[in-house]
């Protein structure tokens, strides 16, 4: 079956690099992995005091954000950090308190960067965030993508063949497997657990 991923994106450039390579990772799992990218720009900034009457923008992420099976987090790195504006949108799709969008949902973190350390500190800035929100993050292969540039996509916006577009194959194989591997287990944990109270209550009558 075809997973809906919802993919946020931590750059706003039009041209971002980060935009082109979430692109490139769902085209390879094209088959599995129906994704859509999710609009952060227009979020106005989460204000507590904006809970019981949320603007427009707020209502439409978090509708969008919902009825994903899975979030693939793909960013540049700001100063070491999550850019402010990806973090502005984890805070509106994770408030009010006890309404998280994001609570359970599997999800795979990219970092993208023309440096070397590709994006290392955002992505496990990122990634602390999510064991708070309860998202199940998938470990392996980690992917801190250094060195890539316009020249690493085709006219296309595909990755060009190389070791990039190898490890990024692999990431997009690993990510559907994941999000299968989340939901599948917990279906099954679901039926055990109605077999055990089935028989538990079948005891009782006996």
């Amino acid at each position: 079956m075809a997973y809906k991923i919802a993919i946020i994106v931590g750059s706003l450039r039009e041209g971002s690099l980060n935009r082109k390579m979430a692109r490139a990772i769902c085209g390879i799992r094209g088959d599995n992995l129906d994704c859509s990218m999710v609009e952060i720009g227009d979020l106005p900034l989460y204000n507590q005091d904006l809970d019981s009457n949320p603007p427009d923008q707020w209502k439409r992420f978090r509708e969008q954000i919902r009825p994903a099976d899975g979030v693939l987090f793909v960013s540049p790195e700001y100063n070491r950090g999550i850019p402010g504006v990806l973090k502005n949108a984890i805070d509106v799709g994770s408030r009010p308190y006890g309404q998280s969008v994001f609570d359970k949902k599997p999800a795979a973190i990219v970092t993208v960067s023309p440096g070397s350390i590709g994006g290392f500190g955002a992505n496990h800035q990122i990634r602390q965030t999510c064991v708070f929100l309860n998202m199940p993050v998938m470990q392996q292969p980690e992917a801190y993508l250094g060195h890539v540039s316009d020249d690493s996509f085709d006219a296309n916006g595909q990755l060009k063949d190389g070791p990039l577009k190898e490890l990024v194959t692999t990431l997009a194989h690993a990510f559907h497997d994941w999000v299968d591997m989340i939901h599948r287990s917990r279906a099954a944990l679901a039926e055990d657990s109605a077999h055990a109270s089935q028989a538990a209550k079948a005891k009782e009558h006996a």
